[in-house]
């Protein structure tokens, strides 16, 4: 709801009738409050999840919005472009994500919990909607911090839709650490992961990023490589395209799903609020 300017005025002058009537009140600050809203928005190059591109290796527009409170619970979602068409990774276009969790620190060891549960909506796919419960401990030492956390998808109907296994659930499971370059705006990022289960595509796979962000104010500016270990012999000798036909078009069915594994840079720009 837009506030009128006459309001606004009204309300300043309200305010200092009362400063000047209770001077005593004056130092007193507003307590805190206990709900914290942050968010942001992103353009990067292309969109990798989990090694693999989401977008058909182009550019996309992102968000992201959190409501958190002081206790540690806190709901979010985020939400980007995708592929579509002919894409070898075929979302619909369009990927929404809907989370809530707890996140607290153990006592005074350093130590942060972070656990919930996830889910990953495609308007246009919806034969791909699933869910995901998740957990990571993280601890900071200095200026690096490392993190474990791992993500479990149950039995679901998304898993009924993939041909190429017979898993019925999926179990991803990951290290970081990074942190920031003491007197500089850069900090430094990596990601190692292994992907085993219904969506292992031609094989259990890793995946891996490693990076640098520079921030001015509320600007994120970063810059990474993102890749798996998959390979094209890999797809070519898996169920995705081994029912291609030819030699020839199982060359261009392994190529293609290459493409979206293959190693790559990826720049991204995000403004915080």
């Amino acid at each position: 709801m837009r506030t009128s300017s006459k309001a606004l005025v009204a309300a300043t002058f309200a305010a200092l009738s009362f400063a000047a009537a209770a001077p005593a009140f004056a130092d007193e600050a507003a307590p805190p409050s206990d709900i914290t809203i942050t968010g942001g928005a992103t353009i990067a190059s292309q969109y990798r999840f989990r090694g693999v591109a989401q977008s058909d290796n182009k550019p996309v527009v992102q968000g992201t919005f959190t409501i958190a409170h002081s206790s540690g619970f806190y709901i979010s979602t985020w939400a980007s472009s995708a592929s579509a068409g002919q894409s070898p990774i075929n979302i619909g276009g369009t990927e929404i994500d809907v989370y809530g969790g707890y996140t607290h620190a153990i006592g005074k060891t350093g130590f942060v919990i972070d656990g919930g549960l996830y889910g990953y909506i495609y308007p246009g796919a919806t034969t791909g909607n699933y869910w995901e419960v998740y957990g990571s401990l993280a601890k900071t030492l200095g200026p690096v911090t490392a993190k474990f956390g791992a993500n479990f998808a149950p039995a679901q109907k998304v898993f009924n839709y993939n041909f190429t296994s017979t898993h019925r659930g999926n179990l991803y499971v990951y290290g970081e650490l990074g942190g920031a370059i003491p007197g500089t705006p850069l900090s430094i990022h990596s990601h190692l992961a292994h992907t085993g289960g219904g969506f292992d595509l031609p094989k259990p796979y890793l995946d891996y990023n490693v990076g640098i962000t520079a921030k001015y104010k509320n600007l994120a500016l970063d810059a990474s490589v993102v890749g798996t270990n998959m390979t094209r012999s890999d797809f070519a000798q898996s169920g995705l395209c081994s029912g291609a036909g030819s030699v020839g078009a199982i060359d261009v069915c392994s190529n293609a799903f290459y493409r979206t594994t293959k190693p790559v840079g990826v720049i991204s720009l995000t403004a915080s609020f």
